[in-house]
């Protein structure tokens, strides 16, 4: 990491996050005639154990080495399960195993099988150890098959399953298919009632972990992979730790997420593994009315010493964050590979408010999208949503992304160093960049924004001007440095009618054909250089 020219401090104060308190007894596994030959059924005797644990007012379930095939599993209060090296939980395939609960999905209520490891309304969980608690996810999952090379694709189609009709998905069932519009269908028909979903059962994937409404977690130690749809996702939660873990899908998994933290306050997260399908450390908090109408933000969040193989994007806020992310601290992670590295999106109609984000020491490798992106524009499919020039009024339906600070980063390989894609109505607001250093394709590219803050960025691009602005008003761009593409070698271009008082202080000594550039629309005197 380069040397520090200038800093800024965290403005918010973050509360303890209590570890559970879990009573000093213990009972194994095998007490209750468990046995780890990846054959026998043990739902049963985890389920015994976990009973006796709670009959004694709490305590720890010891998983000794060994192949242990269970069904869904349900928490209790007080309750530690421990995993010894060696271990490995296999829950079960057989869709059969697994009840219809009322639960949330991707930000709203919907009705779900029940996840593997579950629990609601219960306090001081523990998972520890270290083990692997696989969800045989692979059962469960459908296929896109542009992910599959046509070996690969020939292969699972001759596994069994059926493909769709554009012969482009396959999917477990024909039941797992029809599930896909019928469901839907069902809940625009606000349909409760679990039997109605009970056709459908294979196309409602559960979540590896499902903790709704708990306080008091600990994941410390295992590996958690192979979901069916999420991997780790507490909602509605208050004092969650996870410390020391893998999280591990495919990663043509779909929605194979590593860590949804979701309408959830008071967590830290920290020395995690993460190599998903899907966003691998990602804050939520509801998705559109739904959302809103809940109204749990996700807050007071520490995430450090993380490293990311693999996901759609590194740390990542929303889309679904109608009830609002705010006052979260990132520091001291790895990306590498992944589609993007710092991710914030989001489209009109969720509404919400992301604010006081605090994000330093960050290292990314070999991004395939953007390093940093702000995209107001997302429609739920990777790469959608276009940014458009059209505003619209504002209503409690406008995202509101502002406050975020990011500093001490640095990028070597990716499409564009820094991206925002703002609403006209609504433009990010009260973005900070310190200390940056990228080399990508193109440098900063922003639509829509107001009150940037550019210092001490360094870019090394292959094309178009080191920074881009169009319609963006208040922008501060202090010591920037580097080199851009031979082609267009431009230190800034402005846009936008719109656009106004942009200062840029101290840059790099340029000759002629690297100054500033206009275009017919913006006057001249909105931007001053000295």
């Amino acid at each position: 990491m380069k040397s520090q020219k200038s800093r800024t401090e965290r403005q918010w104060t973050m509360p303890e996050v209590l570890l559970p308190e879990i009573p000093d007894r213990s009972v194994r596994l095998t007490d209750f005639g468990a046995v780890g030959d990846g054959r026998t059924d043990n739902t049963g005797a985890f389920r015994q154990a976990i009973e006796a644990c709670a009959q004694a007012g709490g305590g720890r379930v010891v998983i000794p080495p060994g192949l242990w095939l269970t069904g869904p599993l349900k928490l209790t209060s007080r309750l530690e399960l421990h995993t010894e090296a060696g271990a490995t939980v296999l829950f079960s395939k057989r869709f059969a195993d697994y009840p219809l609960i009322r639960s949330t999905f991707e930000g709203k209520p919907s009705i779900r099988c029940q996840s593997p490891l579950d629990a609601e309304g219960e306090e001081h969980i523990a998972i520890t150890g270290k083990g692997v608690f696989d969800a045989g996810g692979d059962a469960w999952r459908p296929v896109k098959r542009w992910k599959m090379t046509d070996k690969q694709w020939a292969r699972l189609v001759r596994s069994g399953g059926v493909v769709d009709e554009a012969q482009e998905m396959w999917w477990p069932t024909d039941a797992a298919l029809k599930g896909a519009s019928r469901v839907e269908q069902l809940l625009r028909e606000e349909k409760s009632d679990t039997a109605d979903f009970l056709p459908y059962r294979d196309y409602l994937r559960p979540n590896l972990l499902s903790f709704r409404r708990c306080k008091h977690i600990l994941l410390d130690g295992p590996t958690f992979q192979n979901s069916a749809a999420w991997n780790l996702h507490p909602w509605a939660s208050e004092h969650v730790t996870i410390r020391n873990v893998t999280v591990r899908n495919p990663w043509y998994a779909q929605n194979g997420d590593g860590l949804d933290l979701d309408s959830c306050r008071y967590a830290h997260v920290e020395a995690c593994s993460f190599d998903v399908g899907d966003d691998a450390i990602c804050m939520k908090s509801g998705k559109d009315e739904a959302g809103r109408a809940l109204g749990i933000p996700s807050e007071y969040i520490t995430i450090k010493d993380c490293t990311v193989y693999h996901g759609h994007g590194g740390f990542v806020i929303g889309s679904e964050m109608s009830g609002g992310v705010r006052r979260v601290h990132i520091s001291d992670c790895t990306f590498m590979g992944t589609d993007i590295g710092l991710r914030f999106k989001s489209a009109r109609g969720r509404g919400g408010v992301v604010e006081e984000i605090f994000i330093e020491r960050i290292r990314m490798t070999d991004i395939v999208g953007e390093a940093i992106s702000f995209h107001l524009f997302y429609e739920g499919v990777e790469g959608s949503g276009t940014a458009r020039e059209e505003s619209f009024p504002v209503t409690v339906e406008t995202p509101v992304f502002r406050n975020i600070h990011i500093q001490d980063v640095d990028c070597t390989g990716a499409e564009k160093a820094f991206l925002v894609n703002g609403l006209a109505e609504m433009p990010l607001e009260g973005v900070t960049l310190q200390n940056y250093t990228a080399t990508a394709k193109e440098g900063i590219v922003c639509h829509n924004v107001t009150k940037l803050a550019l210092e001490d960025v360094s870019l090394f691009t292959t094309e178009g001007p080191l920074v881009k602005l169009h319609q963006s008003r208040e922008v501060e761009i202090v010591r920037l440095r580097g080199a851009g593409g031979a082609a267009d070698n431009r230190m800034l271009a402005v846009s936008g009618s719109s656009s106004t008082q942009i200062e840029c202080r101290d840059p790099q000594t340029l000759p002629t054909h690297r100054a500033v550039s206009t275009a017919p629309e913006v006057d001249g005197k909105v931007i001053r250089l000295s």
